[in-house]
């Protein structure tokens, strides 16, 4: 006779919380050794931050940003990314802003008192299919590695018999049930309650700030800190693009965000700016009861 214990291993509904990028991981599997996939999935979003923490030396973005090459898929595949996104956001999005980045990050760790006023320019190659990353400035890949890691750790949740989720912080895969947005100015209201098959990813200032500085830039007019209280989006693509894409609508004044919000294909979002809701015209197709 088989065990209880056997059984549930077998076909049970698990979830784990651990810590990766920053934030705490929620990964969640329902159905056939749900356990072990759950294990795998730590496994993998453990690794990937290994490889892709700008602030740990060993790390393989730390190796390209001191060394200026590096050979890695995983690094290869989110500079690609980040050179699309640089070129489809007219340089709003943009990964040549490692200083930048590391700067603001340590003034908002309270371990400088300096918020950084100039921006940098530089070249990032990586062409075609290559693994091989050349850069002669610090790259910013923040923007994108958290989002990439939800997307590579819900592929190893995917099987026969097998579905899961996985949420870093604010960025999900698709939720397998409704989930709530949560409110920038503290309390347990949520704005909205989602009910989607697409990617969702959260942006804002409300989550990490000092005096009135937070985590989000826009480079192009060089200033620092987020237009709106709170950006939330939905993509089609992957969780990498919607990481992607709620960080450069939180950057951008609010005329602009909307526009470009409306115009990306495969996107819609939800911008709150001075207490109003701005939503594309498509959002409340994922809202739960819209």
């Amino acid at each position: 006779m088989v065990s209880l214990a056997s059984v549930y291993e077998q076909f049970g509904d698990t979830h784990r919380e651990f810590s990766c990028c920053d934030t705490t991981f929620l990964v969640r599997v329902a159905g056939v050794c749900a356990d072990a996939a759950v294990t795998a999935a730590r496994d993998t979003a453990a690794s990937l931050e290994a490889q892709l923490d700008a602030f740990d030396r060993t790390s393989a973005v730390s190796r390209l940003n001191r060394d200026g090459e590096i050979t890695n898929e995983h690094v290869a595949r989110i500079v690609r990314r980040g050179l699309e996104y640089y070129d489809r956001t007219n340089g709003v999005f943009d990964i040549h802003q490692g200083r930048v980045e590391h700067d603001l990050k340590a003034f908002l760790r309270g371990d400088s008192d300096e918020v950084p006023a100039t921006f940098d320019t530089g070249t990032v190659l990586c062409d075609g299919d290559t693994v091989t990353v050349t850069s002669d400035i610090e790259l910013d890949l923040n923007g994108l590695a958290k989002g990439y890691i939800v997307d590579r750790t819900v592929e190893t949740l995917t099987g026969l018999g097998r579905h899961g989720f996985v949420s870093g912080g604010g960025d999900m895969s698709p939720p397998t049930g409704p989930i709530a947005i949560e409110s920038p100015y503290g309390d347990e209201t949520p704005l909205k309650v989602l009910d989607t098959d697409w990617h969702v990813a959260t942006s804002g200032g409300y989550r990490r700030s000092r005096n009135g500085t937070d985590h989000v830039y826009d480079p192009t007019t060089e200033t620092v800190g987020s237009r709106h209280e709170s950006v939330t989006v939905v993509a089609r693509r992957d969780c990498m693009e919607a990481d992607a894409l709620a960080t450069t609508l939180a950057a951008l004044p609010l005329a602009e965000a909307r526009e470009l919000a409306a115009e990306w294909e495969g996107l819609e979002a939800l911008i709150i700016h001075d207490g109003v809701f701005h939503a594309t015209e498509g959002f409340d197709t994922h809202v739960m009861d819209a």
